[in-house]
């Protein structure tokens, strides 16, 4: 009799736990989901599938991005691991008062965003794809005294990497304290994989987030995308390029890619520097200490800059909001240059609003796409744009894997980060913000020579596509959150 009373019973307490798990992952879902859609979305899932509904949402709609990064990173600092002095005096572009205060202007919204300090005196040189930007990085490596700090998404092992591994190699001959961190995804972008032969060079290497446990490295999610160069704690370089020998042209590469990279010089090497260690902290637990990694930094020149570390450990992904302020503050022209184009309905709009008060808006893409799905679902997002008054560029050529933005011949923002949600909310990324009308005019330049051979996208072009392509382009768009 108690045993037919408890199987009565069984029904009732399994749907009093149904009951209790689908009223706790709606009140998740109401108090998590700051986007109104996707919060009525996912309580409708809930409540009209009683018993699998909420199960659904506990494995699919639970953002673990952002937790996940919080527990792995910790620290809760923006700048790192290396202290930074409060350089917050801008320096005076020239004579042009104007410019002057358009800086200062821009540079109280920047701060507010982050409170990572700007520094002047700093010196830039832009480095045009792996034929100027190697024999530099590769150079400044073989004049090493005291560390080299490298952090990059892709490794190759081939003729590219070969050649830093052999600079490494040399540099740690002469007594030179290396560490170089690869991404745990990207470092299987070549087999067999460079990470062998760093650790047969006994050169100290880590690998960003790398498990063969998938719990433990989402395949995609949460990778360290920076690139970073730091020699002797005086010298950096960063930007957008990866080591491969695709960036080689002049090898004739089966995939070539075009890409742009920088050398810096003055106080903001520090950003990059401070950028790495805390990468380096997190992956092996040593802390970089000492005047080999951050010695006392001396003005090279007049660009103002700050480093701007981001990523989903952060409340606020601070390059996507300075994406955001760059846009507000534009009153002449805004010139995006991105190889991954998926911006979300915050910038679509701000894109689109910029247009509509006279702004000149050119958004230059590439023709030719690595992530043939990427170029598809951007497609979709282009005629909203350019009913707006945007101005859409597809270039020719090999694929163009820069990523530039610069506003009314002052501002620039230029690094790792694409246009994209991966990097706007789940990668590590690491951008430069820059004041300087020089290296604003000079990046100005080479876009202009993107225009001049590319082809115009217009809601036209775009109205003339065949429905097929339309179908396929928007099925695309619809995976853009997790692209």
């Amino acid at each position: 009799m108690e045993t037919q009373a408890s199987l009565e019973l069984w029904p009732l307490f399994v749907g009093l736990i149904n009951l209790a798990a689908a009223i706790a992952a709606a009140g998740h879902a109401l108090i998590t989901k700051h986007d109104v859609r996707a919060a009525v979305a996912w309580i409708g899932v809930i409540i009209l599938l009683p018993v699998f509904g909420w199960a659904i949402y506990l494995i699919f709609g639970v953002n673990r991005i952002a937790r996940r990064a919080e527990e792995l990173r910790g620290s809760g600092h923006i700048t790192g691991d290396i202290e930074m002095s409060d350089q917050t005096r801008l320096v005076r572009q020239g004579d042009d008062d104007q410019i002057t205060a358009r800086i200062v202007e821009m540079a109280r919204l920047g701060q507010r965003i982050a409170k990572v300090p700007y520094t002047d005196g700093n010196h830039i040189d832009v480095l045009r794809n792996g034929e100027n930007a190697y024999p530099a990085m590769i150079a400044a490596i073989e004049k090493a005294q005291s560390s080299i700090a490298l952090s990059t998404y892709i490794f190759n092992n081939d003729a590219a990497g070969r050649q830093f591994l052999d600079a490494l190699t040399k540099a740690r001959s002469r007594g030179v304290k290396i560490r170089v961190l690869i991404d745990g995804v990207g470092s299987w972008y070549s087999f067999p994989s460079m990470v062998k032969r760093l650790r047969k060079a006994d050169i100290p290497h880590a690998r960003f987030l790398h498990s063969f446990l998938p719990w433990q490295m989402p395949y995609l999610n949460l990778r360290n995308h920076q690139k970073i160069l730091v020699v002797d704690g005086q010298v950096g370089f960063t930007g957008s390029m990866n080591i491969a020998a695709g960036n080689l042209a002049t090898t004739n590469p089966l995939h070539p890619i075009r890409d742009i990279h920088y050398a810096v010089e003055g106080p903001v090497v520090a950003h990059l520097a401070a950028a790495f260690a805390h990468e380096w902290r997190f992956s092996t637990g040593e802390l970089l200490v000492g005047d080999m990694w951050r010695p006392e930094l001396s003005s090279k020149g007049d660009v103002v800059a700050r480093g701007l570390p981001a990523g989903p450990d952060m409340n606020r992904n601070t390059i996507r909001w300075t994406f955001l302020a760059g846009l507000s503050e534009a009153r002449k022209h805004v010139r995006i240059v991105t190889p991954y184009f998926l911006p979300d309905s915050d910038l679509i709009t701000a894109l689109s609003l910029a247009a509509m008060r006279g702004v000149t808006v050119d958004i230059v893409l590439p023709q030719k796409n690595n992530l043939f799905y990427m170029a598809w679902a951007s497609r979709a997002l282009l005629d909203e744009l350019a009913g707006s008054g945007c101005r859409i560029w597809m270039t020719d050529g090999p694929f163009d894997h820069a990523k530039i933005m610069t506003v009314d011949n002052i501002w620039t923002s230029i690094g790792s980060a694409n246009w994209d949600p991966r990097s706007l909310r789940l990668n590590f990324e690491f951008n430069l913000e820059c004041f300087s009308p020089a290296l604003a005019s000079e990046l100005d330049t080479i876009i202009d020579q993107k225009i001049a051979s590319a082809r115009q996208e217009t809601v036209a072009t775009l109205r003339a596509r065949p429905l097929s392509v339309k179908l396929r382009d928007n099925a695309a768009r619809l995976m853009s959150p997790y692209l």
